[in-house]
């Protein structure tokens, strides 16, 4: 039997090889398809305004239907628009460290952060290794990766994503109800800025969701805790194609009365 899709979208700033702390993990179960986002990685730079939209179209055609979608951080919102708009592509969602509905205080700090990258890009790269990674035991090697990743990016093109990352969130909070494939909703406990409570606020606000808060962890789960990430990712998984197929065969089983008790 073939492996089942599962597509992995990543933050904004980085790029697919976010997730190779990881890919190893999953790729016994699942065929992994790590996607760069446009405007990132081996993608070219994005101009002009762009939304959140434009991202989600900008993947679309390599995700193949039926994939478990996860996505991290700004992935985690093109993974819930594409869920809502191109349901067919969406067996299950998570959102990994996935910002939702943002408080006025929350949306301000976010906003003082886009600002901080627009007058000094170099600065703003250097307090995103700093909140995303002090304190932890992550290598300085994989620091070191993260950092260049971020330093060789397009500066207007980061600008433009970071825009979206700042308010899709908006965006996306009257619809999140419309979502209802099963889903996660998995984060840091000491993430500072896709906080755990968001975390809750994105699993009450979606009608099939769990939330997964792990302990001690920040921004960057995957990188940080892969075993930890993989292991809630596939108990998750595992529990949703049991689910799905315990539907299926109620379904299955209604439809063979229904005809039944037709004729």
């Amino acid at each position: 039997m073939d492996k089942p899709p599962l597509v992995l979208l990543h933050g904004v700033g980085l790029d697919r090889t976010m997730w190779e702390p990881v890919t190893a993990l999953l790729a016994d179960r699942f065929t992994v398809i790590a996607i760069d986002l446009p405007g990132h990685g081996a993608r070219p730079p994005v101009r002009g305004d762009v939304t959140l939209a434009e991202l989600a179209d900008g993947v679309a055609g390599q995700i193949p239907a039926g994939s478990h979608l996860v996505g991290f951080s700004l992935g985690a919102l093109v993974a819930q628009q594409l869920a809502l708009h191109r349901p067919e592509l969406t067996r299950t969602l998570t959102s990994v460290s996935s910002v939702c509905r943002r408080t006025p205080d929350e949306r301000a700090a976010v906003q003082a952060r886009l600002r901080a990258a627009e007058k000094n890009f170099a600065a703003s790269t250097a307090a995103s290794i700093e909140r995303w990674y002090a304190g932890t035991t992550v290598p300085d090697e994989v620091i070191d990766r993260t950092r260049a990743t971020l330093s060789a990016n397009d500066v207007d093109s980061f600008l433009g994503c970071y825009r979206v990352f700042a308010g899709a969130d908006a965006e996306l909070g009257p619809r999140l109800g419309d979502i209802t494939v099963p889903a996660l909703a998995v984060t840091g406990e000491n993430d500072p800025g896709s906080t755990p409570e968001m975390t809750h606020r994105l699993a009450a606000a979606l009608p099939s969701c769990r939330a997964v808060i792990v302990p001690g962890a920040r921004h960057m789960l995957p990188v940080e805790r892969p075993e930890v990430f993989t292991e809630a990712l596939t108990t998750f998984l595992t529990q949703s194609a049991q689910h799905i197929d315990t539907q299926s065969a109620q379904h299955t089983d209604e439809s063979a009365h229904g005809d039944t008790a037709h004729v």
